[in-house]
């Protein structure tokens, strides 16, 4: 241990003292965003970001049960990832595809994914749905995959459902226009059931949401990080959390 990362686990030891684990957010979302600009930052290839970044789900989930987080929401792929060349998207799903299967195998959290599973490989499909089998019964952090998800495909896909869901109870137009509401919409999201994020973290310096968890993040807190994913540390984590708590949630009020 060089003298560098001796004073940022002192600092984080601080920071980590200091923090009220009753102002912590019980649900944090995360844009993982920074894995190409780091690699080539390193003089590596994309794959190589791809893959220190996924290294570090792992270490951020750990933070997260140390502090008392309760879901995580990680955005791994946006259906604009889709459209990369075939030589990029394939091995970051391959990587995606490994990272879930880890979280899987970790025995700590309760996977879900989050996203437009249709849109996916079949093969993608199929670790996803095997991963959320295989954790469905684990009472830690919920993690929810975003994989295939985009904020506006969210809610489009929501209505779809809730009008289809209508369809087959023979609802009129009429009568749902009616009882359509907040609530009802939300019962139609990938997060139903959930709570909406407290937090929203994006690294990489880049301060925007990309349509990330739009319907959820109303009421959200934002913290923009300057550090590209994969060199994100404990103590940025904490600096996240207690920037949280300084703020004054008001809710409009």
């Amino acid at each position: 241990m060089n003298l560098r990362d001796l004073v940022y686990g002192l600092y984080a030891r601080r920071v980590e003292g200091r923090l009220d684990h009753a102002q912590v957010p019980k649900h944090i979302g995360v844009i993982l965003d920074g894995n190409r600009r780091w690699a080539r930052a390193a003089g590596g290839t994309a794959e190589q970001g791809h893959k220190a970044g996924a290294s570090k789900i792992q270490e951020l989930l750990g933070w997260c049960s140390e502090t008392d987080v309760e879901v995580v929401t990680l955005w791994l792929l946006s259906t604009d990832n889709l459209d990369r060349p075939e030589e990029e998207l394939v091995p970051l799903l391959n990587i995606i595809e490994g990272a879930v299967r880890d979280l899987a195998a970790d025995g700590r959290w309760r996977v879900h994914h989050v996203g437009n599973r249709d849109l996916l490989p079949s093969r993608t499909q199929t670790v996803l749905k095997e991963a959320e089998r295989d954790t469905e019964h684990i009472d830690g952090i919920l993690v929810n995959v975003a994989v295939g998800y985009g904020g506006r495909q969210e809610i489009a896909d929501a209505v779809r459902s809730l009008l289809l869901d209508h369809a087959t109870k023979g609802t009129s137009f009429e009568e749902l226009a009616e009882v359509v509401d907040i609530d009802l919409i939300s019962e139609h999201l990938y997060t139903r059931g959930q709570p909406d994020p407290d937090l929203v973290i994006r690294t990489s310096g880049e301060q925007r949401l990309s349509g990330f968890m739009l319907w959820q993040s109303a009421h959200s807190e934002y913290y923009f990080c300057e550090v590209f994913w994969p060199a994100f540390r404990k103590v940025d984590f904490l600096r996240a959390l207690r920037d949280y708590a300084a703020r004054h949630r008001r809710y409009g009020s």
